[in-house]
């Protein structure tokens, strides 16, 4: 038996030596997203939430197709093809940065061009999808509506035959990218079922007014999509799907970004809180040194590696083919919750600057209080754990 070799030094960034299950290309992947969002998004980010605004929301976006990052997941029609662990890794880097910047490639990519390219027409992925994996026609999701969040079943929206077109009329709430999108994928009732509708945002009747007063998501464009008898003809509606599982793969697709964003917020949280104990002196030394401050770092150390682990197996399933929603529900109800805790933790340590924001902690905290609930809050994903676990189902 040969000798062990020697054994590679311990590092605090990668503990567990995940990098080593990367391979060259997505590393390269990952870090061109980190060096796109340290350049501009970090920089600008905090004013940016503190305004409650994004601003060059287009401009990002189309430098976000420049890399790839719309869609990327997705093959043909001026997509990237990447991996699923390559789109993880890409999710984990925006939202290091910020949720709402990772919101605004998840709506586009996961949600809003998933759904033409999974159940549109031929017609409809030439007419759609090229711009958006472009940047130059930003899409979003309309499934929320005001009075139905858990319960898509019960939407309102509704859309009736006239003749050989379609008529939408109704509301969506929470809609990420609403107010400056170029098209809109709605899920509408109608009499054979729910069926989604690729709807151009200058149709007649359709608006998008702009939803304030966020304490979340502050640096993410957030509207309500009023659809006031809006005309569309027949070639509108996504022909290769009917009923509700048409919008919850979409969910499903999304959430999977979740479970490796969520790590980029934790992370940032982590690697500023031990920076912050290096670095902060109190009764003569470092505050890394005393022992209540060592045992929060190794816990969060402990939730964030074992969180990415659990994306990256995830992303490998996905890849296989053999990812099931239940396994998504998993990952997405436990990443976020613990990087959640990560954050709470972090900020305990930075003491009174943890609210300050001149560092990223109290951002990404609020932020993922909405990541927490939107797609599938908390008790739907314990539920959906639930049913499967005990093959009995508890929603109703």
């Amino acid at each position: 038996m040969s000798a062990p070799s020697k054994l590679p030094p311990f590092d605090p960034a990668d503990p567990l030596g995940i990098d080593d299950l990367l391979d060259p290309e997505d590393l390269a992947v990952r870090d061109t997203v980190r060096s796109w969002a340290a350049d501009r998004v970090l920089p600008h980010i905090a004013d940016w939430y503190e305004r409650g605004e994004l601003p060059g929301i287009r401009e990002l976006a189309r430098e976000l197709g420049s890399i790839g990052a719309l869609g990327m997941s997705l093959t043909g029609y001026g997509c990237a093809g990447a991996t699923a662990v390559q789109y993880g890794l890409a999710c984990l880097e925006l939202e290091a940065a910020d949720s709402g910047i990772r919101s605004l490639v998840s709506v586009q990519g996961s949600l809003a061009m998933y759904a033409i390219w999974k159940y549109g027409s031929e017609e409809q992925k030439q007419q759609w999808l090229p711009s958006m994996a472009e940047g130059s026609t930003i899409g979003c999701f309309g499934l929320t509506e005001p009075d139905h969040g858990s319960d898509p079943a019960g939407m309102r929206t509704y859309a009736k035959r006239e003749g050989s077109d379609w008529v939408l009329t109704g509301r969506k709430m929470w809609i990420t990218n609403g107010s400056v999108a170029g098209v809109a994928v709605v899920w509408a009732q109608t009499d054979e079922g729910v069926r989604g509708f690729a709807v151009p945002t200058d149709a007649p009747g359709f608006s998008a007014p702009e939803i304030r007063h966020k304490w979340s998501l502050r640096a993410s464009v957030t509207s309500e999509l009023v659809l006031d008898e809006v005309r569309l003809p027949a070639d509108a509606v996504l022909p290769a799907v009917t009923g509700l599982k048409g919008p919850l793969s979409c969910l499903s697709h999304a959430r999977y970004g979740i479970v490796w964003g969520a790590m980029g917020a934790a992370r940032s949280s982590f690697e500023t809180a031990l920076d912050y104990a290096r670095t902060r002196e109190q009764f003569g030394k470092p505050i890394g040194g005393f022992q209540l401050t060592q045992a929060k770092l190794a816990d969060m150390a402990l939730e964030l590696h074992k969180g990415i682990l659990l994306a990256h197996h995830l992303g490998r399933r996905m890849d296989a083919g053999t990812l099931r929603p239940e396994q998504v529900s998993f990952g997405k109800l436990n990443n976020v919750r613990e990087a959640i805790e990560i954050c709470r933790t972090a900020r305990t340590i930075l003491g009174a600057n943890g609210i300050s924001l001149e560092y990223p902690v109290m951002r990404h905290a609020t932020n993922l209080e909405s990541v927490l609930t939107y797609e599938g809050t908390v008790e739907m994903h314990q539920l959906v754990l639930g049913k499967a676990l005990t093959g009995l189902d508890a929603f109703r």
